[in-house]
This record gives structure tokens, C-alpha cells and sequence, in this order.
């Protein structure tokens, strides 16, 4: 750990930075507050031990900066420091110091404050990291509702994966390869974002995360990062809803460019957490549950919603269907009973 000391006095200085390197830290030394500030924005220590009554600027003041500041504002600050008056202490805490210690010191307790700050810091570190691979992974997929939330409590996401019930559903673009062979990529490239976009919206708005995009598809994940025990009721309306914004959707475009989403959802286990690299890491789902509602969405035209018999099962009655009977599905040695979703009972 990187340990910064500022104090004016040298004898003061110089113990204080003895015991930091018996502890076994780099230690580094300045003896005002202007320098305490600028090697503080410099070096980004892990703490600082600040003395107070100092020239150039105060520690109070260099405090009082540094916690104001994002790229500073996470490093601990311990004021070490003559002043012993209850109103100083109060005020150095208030100001943001996460400790404060008064001269003279015993050794021991500089060095038990000392490593509880740096304790605090690990783990506030960890935190952070987890809170920014939460941003990395999620922000793209799942509504900023739900990152925020579990932003708050990063214990809810298992990023290593684990096996765990999910409802997938695979939207396809009905056309979209005929109609891209006779338009400029420009334009067919702007419609698919636009359709991307009326997808990912309502996926979002019912609790789904936005998986994957493959090519003119979209593959969303329910019940997962967050927990949801009506995942497939949450996929339904969610395709529900996106086939009725179908015909106010294509008033803004010409004839031409107005297709419909084919839609396959099925409800079972699935590996679900991160895949790939360090480098290139992908929040999904993988096993036959995924395939399986793959399969489905590529039976479908006419803007068709099909499902599985399991996700059936979950809706307990309450959406209106069209039973299509067992369907022998590619690379599945059994049939799986599909129902084409008409809308809600």
C-alpha cells in the first residue's frame, strides 16, 4: 500500500513515516499542504496521514479539496494532529477525514488505525469493482432501474454463472434479408436500429435483459440478473407488447420496410453469467433452454408468438392460446408441445 505523510514538522515527519515502513508500506513524505494536495492528485495514495496546522494550506483545507474532487474523493485521510479540541475533531470528520488521531500518539495506535483505514479502503476498492463491472456488463442489457439496483446491492448478480430457471425469448425481423438486398446499407441498417429499438424498450419495460443482438434478431433473458417469479408472464407481455405497437410503429415508414416479429419463448434451466474473455467478457445464458426457444421463433411468421409447453405452464390459465400440438424441433430428440400466444384470457 501507497501512504502519503504531510506534516511541517521534520522529527514528526520522520516517526511517522518509520513506523508506516515497519508495517512494510511505500511511504512518502511532504512537509506543507500545498505539496500534500499535489501529490496527492499526482500519486493517488491509499491513505494519507495529514497533520492539520501546516503552511501553504491547512489540512483541513487539503480535506476539504480532495474529498470534493471524484478522482481523490476515495482516499482515506487520517488527521494526525495537535489540535485536541472537541470542536477540531468534529469538524475534520465533517469534512470528510475518516479518522483522526490526536499528538502526542502511542505507537501501537497509530499503527491499529493505520491498518483499519487501509481494511476500509480493500474493501471499498472491491466494492468499486464490482460496482463497475456491474456498469460494464449491464448497462447495454437491462434498464438503468435495475442497475441501479443492483448497483446497491452487487451481492444480488452471481457473475460467474450458475445453473438457475430463466425465460428466453429470441425475437426474428420477418423479411428483413429480402428487403436488404434491394435497399443501401445506410437505410437498412437505420431501419433495423429503429426496430432494435421498439424491441429493446419494451424487453427493458418488463423487467427483461436485452442479451444479445443477432442480426436482425434479439435474444432477452427474464428472471435474471434480478429475480422475478413471474419471468414468463414478464416475457409474454413484453412480446404481447410489441406486436401491438406493431401498426402504429409502421406509420412511419414507406410499405416497403413495415415487417413483423416472429417471437419464441421457452422456460427452463440454463446456465446464466459471464462467457468469454477478460478482455471480452459477455453477460448470457447457455444449454437447451436457450436453443430451444430458438427453435421456436424460427417456426413462427406473421408475427406468430410461440411458446413451450413449460412456459405455458407458468401462466397458469391466463393467456389466450392456439395449440399447435407437439412439434419435432431441430436437433431435439423429443417433441415440444407449442402454443401460438393469441393474447390475454
Amino acid at each position: 500500500m501507497k501512504i502519503l505523510v504531510a506534516d511541517d514538522n521534520t522529527e514528526g515527519r520522520e516517526l511517522i513515516a518509520g513506523v508506516i515502513a515497519t508495517m512494510g508500506h511505500e511511504v512518502l513524505t511532504v512537509g506543507n499542504g500545498t505539496d500534500a494536495l499535489a501529490q496527492a492528485r499526482t500519486l493517488l495514495p491509499d491513505l494519507i496521514v495529514l497533520d492539520v496546522n501546516m503552511p501553504g494550506l491547512t489540512g483541513f483545507e487539503v480535506c476539504k479539496q480532495l474529498k470534493a474532487e471524484e478522482r481523490t474523493g476515495h482516499i482515506g485521510i487520517l488527521m494526525l494532529t495537535a489540535l485536541n479540541e472537541t470542536e477540531d475533531r468534529v469538524y475534520g470528520l465533517d469534512i470528510g477525514a475518516d479518522d483522526y488521531l490526536t499528538k502526542p500518539f502511542a505507537t501501537r495506535e497509530l499503527i491499529a488505525r493505520i491498518e483499519k483505514r487501509l481494511q476500509a479502503k480493500a474493501g471499498a476498492d472491491e466494492l468499486r469493482e464490482k460496482q463497475s463491472m456491474i456498469r460494464r456488463t449491464f448497462e447495454r442489457f437491462v434498464s438503468p432501474q435495475v442497475v441501479e439496483r443492483l448497483l446497491q446491492d452487487p451481492s444480488l448478480v452471481k457473475l460467474g454463472g450458475e445453473l438457475q430457471e430463466v425465460t428466453v425469448m429470441f425475437t426474428d425481423l420477418e423479411g428483413f434479408t429480402k428487403m436488404a438486398e434491394r435497399t443501401p446499407p445506410e437505410k437498412s441498417l437505420s431501419v433495423l436500429n429503429q426496430y432494435h429499438e421498439l424491441v429493446v424498450g419494451l424487453v427493458q419495460e418488463n423487467f427483461g435483459t436485452v442479451n444479445d443482438f443477432t442480426g436482425d434478431g434479439v435474444m432477452a433473458l427474464f428472471n435474471t440478473p434480478l429475480p422475478r417469479e413471474d419471468h414468463a408472464r414478464c416475457a409474454v407481455t413484453a412480446a404481447l407488447a410489441i406486436r401491438n405497437a406493431l401498426p402504429g410503429f409502421h406509420e412511419r415508414f414507406e410499405p416497403g420496410y413495415r415487417m413483423g416479429i416472429n417471437f419464441g419463448i421457452h422456460t427452463g434451466q440454463a446456465v446464466v453469467g459471464n462467457v468469454g474473455t477478460a478482455q471480452t467478457m459477455e453477460f448470457t445464458a447457455v444449454g437447451d433452454t436457450v436453443n430451444t426457444a430458438a427453435r421456436l421463433q424460427a417456426l413462427g411468421s406473421h408475427s406468430q408468438i410461440l411458446i413451450s409447453d413449460r412456459t405455458y405452464a407458468q401462466l397458469a390459465g391466463r393467456v389466450a392460446v392456439r395449440t399447435m400440438g407437439p412439434v419435432q424441433l431441430k436437433n431435439r430428440t423429443e417433441p415440444v408441445l407449442t402454443y401460438e400466444v393469441l393474447g390475454w384470457s
